[in-house]
């Protein structure tokens, strides 16, 4: 009997704390990054955009872009480690977080252009830039058309060629993400974006049957918390990560990849062979559906040929999610850190 209740407790006790996890993932990760040091500060650029960021460390300068629809924070897990060894800055690009949410910067030119100024009047030095997702992307036009002010660079799983104006359509980013966010700035009767996108998500479809009562404890949480972000507490955080920042971010970003107009004027290929410093292209799980769809940022086609045109680049597939500095973050510092010794 003492056995069955030590075991009946355990089991409650993993329960409890799965729950908790699941509603509380930033909480922990964000009182560590604030003993770390870490102050947020914002820089005025000419034309009076804003770039809000974080900055804690000394020594080499390492700028953290992250990626759409979230802000500086989605960094959280790896940010007190990276600030032992590096001078580390953590932006909100444009349309994100704190920073300037002004439809004329959304594009990888215009916030480039920024952030290359960021790193000239901010960081004052060249720096080590690794960027996630479209922060890759970012990163790719910085070390190609900036490359007076970077020292080498982490591509964390940018989606290279897929999301250029040919392929676009065909990526699971377009479907679940850019396609609603064309129908919710085209519609009226929901002003709720996080809602919105809840409603009308691809993702949940992999739920099958469970998929509808999903979406309506999403709708009734957010009935009942208004102020708050959604959140499940019996799904694991990579779900809830999805709305954590949403309320600070501007659904034009989005629609700018529906046009590609994000992309005017950055042809991935063309900038990739601009690249002469070292390089690191981080590589995550992918596949397509039986629509033909790419579950991912690249396939292996993309990730070779992006490797083929930068000049010194290396190559790490990870058996990861996209986003990897959250989901494994010990590997993730391994590689950055690693990688960044050897720049």
């Amino acid at each position: 009997m003492i056995f069955l209740i030590i075991f009946l407790f355990i089991i409650i006790a993993f329960i409890i704390s799965f729950f908790y996890k699941n509603l509380n993932y930033y909480k922990k990760p964000m009182k560590k990054v604030k003993r770390s040091g870490y102050k947020e500060l914002q820089a005025v650029l000419p034309d009076s955009s804003v770039i809000n960021y974080a900055h804690c460390g000394k020594g080499t300068p390492l700028l953290l872009i992250h990626g759409q629809g979230v802000a500086w924070q989605d960094y959280a897990e790896v940010l007190p480690e990276l600030s032992k060894h590096y001078h580390v800055y953590a932006v909100d690009c444009f349309g994100h977080g704190k920073s300037s949410h002004n439809s004329e910067k959304y594009s990888a030119q215009e916030t480039g252009k920024a952030l290359s100024w960021f790193i000239e009047n901010v960081i004052k030095e060249p720096a080590i830039v690794s960027g996630h997702s479209s922060g890759g992307l970012l990163t790719v036009w910085l070390a190609a058309n900036s490359p007076e002010n970077v020292k080498g660079i982490i591509l964390e799983d940018p989606p290279l060629f897929s999301c250029e104006i040919e392929r676009t359509e065909k990526t699971f980013a377009f479907v679940d993400s850019f396609e609603p966010i064309h129908r919710y700035i085209n519609q009226n009767e929901e002003k709720n974006y996080s809602l919105y996108y809840l409603k009308n998500c691809k993702w949940l479809d992999f739920f099958g049957k469970s998929k509808e009562k999903i979406l309506n404890y999403g709708i009734k949480y957010n009935l009942n918390h208004p102020e708050s972000e959604i959140k499940f507490f019996f799904l694991p955080p990579a779900i809830t990560r999805m709305f954590h920042f949403l309320r600070e971010y501007d659904p034009i970003f989005g629609e700018a990849f529906y046009t590609c107009s994000w992309m005017k004027n950055f042809s991935h290929k063309e900038n990739l062979l601009k690249i002469n410093c070292p390089s690191v292209l981080i590589h995550t799980r992918w596949s397509y559906s039986e629509e033909g769809i790419l579950l991912g940022a690249m396939d292996e086609k993309d990730a070779q040929k992006a490797v083929s045109y930068i000049k010194n680049c290396k190559l790490i597939n990870v058996k990861s999610g996209h986003d990897f500095h959250a989901e494994k973050p010990k590997e993730f510092l391994n590689i950055i850190i690693n990688g960044i010794n050897n720049f």
